[in-house]
């Protein structure tokens, strides 16, 4: 311990003064993280353990006191939107409408929506100058659809918005045919306005599309079931179900005078949608037993260009900071955390300076730290220990054996996670010059279907 304390008081003698407050500030914000997840793996913990509790049978579910509708986004999706939305027909649910909203596509995705026959199913289709203008705007004009056409005539005029559950799907996204497990949650509270579904890569056949897989059993295992009690688990975008009435009630007006639920612009349009919903009262959720699959990215580049503009979205919604701490809907603890994920990306660009800084001055024996076993055993504990931490619990496994195995995998994910750590900084260079154009990424060819008898 006297070791320990004496590194500590000298931790960073010998550097240019300048640098220490950033050493500091970025150890405490490891420190925290560190705090933080362990803090949501118990809570995720006792979620689980509550979970397992819940009615499984389709017949002990409130499905059919809900009208489900399908929101499909589709702009040149010929490869993959005749599986989306064959798989979505699929979905056990008593009542079901889909609304693909072909956004402008110049391939062969209307003509496929063309072909399938299905009383269940809508095509929207946008044209130019109004189409190619975002997600954001695609769903808003199914959202003004939805309550223009389908609860405003037909079968299903005048169902109430807080029995009709709208479900995100992307055209990659393949749902699990028992999507009805996410009523429960809206069963069980008339506040419950969001719920997301586990995400899956369906094509994780190499290290990049394997690690994406792992990262999204991480998020919704740790970071979204440690959230749950307090409601503030966000959506995801694909597979994410929200009650009408709550989208309802966080409509904004865009610049042409529309109305709709999503902010135009946003690059997470989830992301931000969700955290408005906690704003207004309303609690999300996290669907540990339903799945949607979607494609992974194979292709490195392709990969960076994703993230950017995920994190590029989450440097986006700083501007909810102030509106989720002063949330006094939530508990202290609760809007700690919503605090933390919120300064997420502004946490990893001053860790990453750190690491950058530290490279520099060892490569320049700027400081000559003076090492030992236990200052390297803590080292690796706080920098390699969270991620494991996560990974073994999204990968639970008895025996001596698998979770040797699953220590191996975390170590390798631990490199994916250092491999895509620069596109934090790439997000926040096109922020600051207002760049948030994005070229679509192209679909990956789907694997033949077998042929009928084969083993």
């Amino acid at each position: 311990m006297a070791e320990l304390v004496d590194f500590l008081v000298h931790l960073y003698d010998g550097m240019p003064v300048w640098a220490i407050p950033v050493f500091w500030i970025a150890l405490v914000c490891i420190l925290s993280g560190v705090v933080s997840l362990a803090v949501l793996i118990v809570r995720a913990g006792m979620q689980r353990r509550r979970g397992r509790r819940s009615p499984r049978s389709r017949e002990d579910s409130a499905e059919a006191e809900f009208l489900w509708v399908f929101m499909v986004p589709a702009l040149n999706e010929e490869v993959t939107i005749a599986d989306s939305v064959g798989r979505l027909l699929d979905v056990e649910v008593t009542h079901k409408t889909i609304l693909v909203i072909d956004d402008g596509s110049d391939d062969a995705t209307g003509e496929i929506l063309a072909g399938i026959a299905s009383p269940e199913l809508t095509v929207l289709s946008r044209v130019l100058p109004e189409a190619r203008q975002g997600k954001s705007e695609a769903l808003n004009d199914a959202w003004r659809y939805l309550h223009r056409e389908v609860l405003g005539s037909g079968r299903y005029a005048g169902w109430d918005p807080r029995r009709v559950i709208v479900a995100i799907v992307d055209a990659d996204g393949r749902l699990d045919p028992a999507a009805w497990r996410a009523a429960e949650h809206f069963a069980a509270s008339e506040r419950c306005g969001g719920v997301q579904s586990q995400v899956r890569i369906y094509n994780r056949r190499g290290f990049l599309t394997w690690s994406q897989d792992l990262e999204f059993a991480v998020f919704g295992s740790v970071f979204q079931l440690g959230r749950m009690a307090w409601g503030t688990a966000n959506m995801g975008g694909n597979g994410q179900f929200n009650r009408l009435a709550a989208l309802d009630e966080v409509t904004v007006t865009d610049a042409a005078g529309r109305i709709g639920p999503w902010r135009a612009g946003r690059l997470t349009e989830d992301q931000d949608i969700g955290l408005r919903l906690i704003h207004a009262g309303w609690r999300g959720a996290q669907a540990d037993d339903v799945t949607i699959e979607q494609q992974g990215l194979h292709s490195l580049r392709a990969l960076y260009r994703q993230r950017t503009r995920w994190a590029q979205g989450s440097w986006q919604v700083l501007d909810l900071l102030g509106p989720s701490v002063g949330n006094r809907r939530l508990g202290v603890a609760a809007r700690c955390d919503q605090l933390w994920y919120l300064l997420t990306p502004l946490v990893q660009a001053w860790v990453g300076l750190s690491v950058v800084l530290s490279v520099v001055f060892l490569a320049f024996e700027w400081v000559r730290p003076e090492w030992s076993i236990l200052i390297l055993v803590l080292f690796y504990v706080f920098s390699a220990a969270p991620g494991i931490a996560g990974v073994l619990f999204a990968r639970r496994r008895r025996g001596i054996v698998p979770v040797l195995a699953n220590l191996l995998l975390a170590h390798l994910y631990l490199i994916y996670s250092w491999l895509i750590y620069p596109v934090v900084y790439r997000a926040l260079l096109r922020q600051l010059f207002g760049r948030t154009g994005w070229a679509k990424t192209k679909r990956e060819a789907l694997d033949p279907a077998p042929e009928e008898g084969a083993a």
